[in-house]
């Protein structure tokens, strides 16, 4: 998440919003996919865990979720409401508050990059190099997966009362063409009510 608007109505809401968005079990299944993806880049005589950057955590439900798999995982956000959950949440991962569109991370560091639902906070004009950003970060074969709701243009949420998030929407075939012309390597793209899309570095 980025606009100031987007980081203030989520903190406004932070319980509501972890007690909507709760069971994960829709999720769970695109989390499965993730981790799936992350073994060929882990394979081998290497004995780390597979590191994992879950970037817009918010309340940190699936860097739980990799974190309990045994992976080492960093998760980013703005929102210092969903950090503090977060950091109870998952007390094996580390969090940290921060701008996507700016990773503080050393390139080249992480096996894979998780952005469920928060990519589509970035403005549209910044997300060219937000994806720049996420593949300097990951090793060569890193896996990222985006998931980002489906449509056009921009819009102002309504879930909310004086709900003020900004969205950007996608169509699969634009997002595609973003991975690819950040350096990614797409593997799959889903288009239904939400856009998926799995890439290597």
């Amino acid at each position: 998440m980025t606009h100031p608007d987007t980081i203030a109505t989520y903190q406004s809401v932070a319980d509501e919003y972890r007690e909507r968005h709760g069971d994960r079990s829709q999720i769970r299944e695109l989390a499965e996919q993730f981790v799936d993806a992350l073994e060929p880049v882990t394979r081998g005589d290497s004995a780390e865990s597979p590191r994992v950057a879950d970037v817009g955590c918010g309340p940190g439900w699936e860097s739980a979720t990799f974190a309990d798999r045994g992976h080492e995982v960093v998760g980013v956000d703005l929102t210092p409401a969903f950090l503090r959950t977060a950091t109870d949440r998952a007390p094996d991962a580390a969090f940290v508050r921060m701008d996507m569109r700016a990773l503080g991370l050393a390139a080249d560091a992480f096996d894979g990059l998780w952005a469920c639902a928060s990519f589509l906070h970035v403005p549209r004009e910044d997300a060219p190099a937000t994806l720049r950003e996420f593949r300097r970060v990951l090793r060569p074969g890193g896996a990222m997966l985006l998931s980002v709701a489906r449509g056009d243009g921009e819009k102002v949420g309504d879930s909310y009362d004086d709900d003020r998030r900004r969205f950007t929407l996608y169509r699969a075939d634009r997002l595609r063409e973003l991975a690819d012309d950040a350096g990614f390597s797409v593997e799959s793209v889903s288009d239904g009510d939400w856009v998926q899309l799995l890439a290597r570095a």
